[in-house]
């Protein structure tokens, strides 16, 4: 019989490694879905190749695509965190805002 290729397991690392850029741009939200999706296909996979192990040829493949999402969602929530404190650190939203148009101004950006 010939060995097949796992049906996820490509999309796993790609979603996986699109993460990484995720998590940067957008405050680690974008990273924590995009890397939870990845995830949850690799976990798929893998129930499948316990299943039939014989049938599937990549399942390092999966392990790699496992091991991208669970960096990216170790450094979404990490983001995610980040975001938050900066946040309530500054006074709530509005606080928040107030710094970055600053931060901007100190740049020479008008906003």
């Amino acid at each position: 019989m010939e060995q097949q290729k796992l049906p996820n397991a490509t999309t796993s690392i790609v979603l996986g490694s699109i993460s990484f850029i995720c998590c940067c741009f957008s405050a680690g939200i974008g990273g924590l879905i995009l890397s939870g999706i990845a995830y949850f296909l690799a976990k798929k996979d893998e129930k499948l190749y316990a299943e039939q192990p014989d049938l599937y040829s990549n399942f390092s493949q999966v392990k790699t695509a496992k091991i991208i999402a669970i960096i990216g969602l170790v450094l979404a929530i990490i983001a995610l965190g980040m975001s938050i404190y900066s946040i309530v650190a500054a006074g709530g939203w509005e606080g928040y805002m107030e710094q970055q148009r600053e931060i901007y101004k100190q740049m020479g950006i008008e906003i």
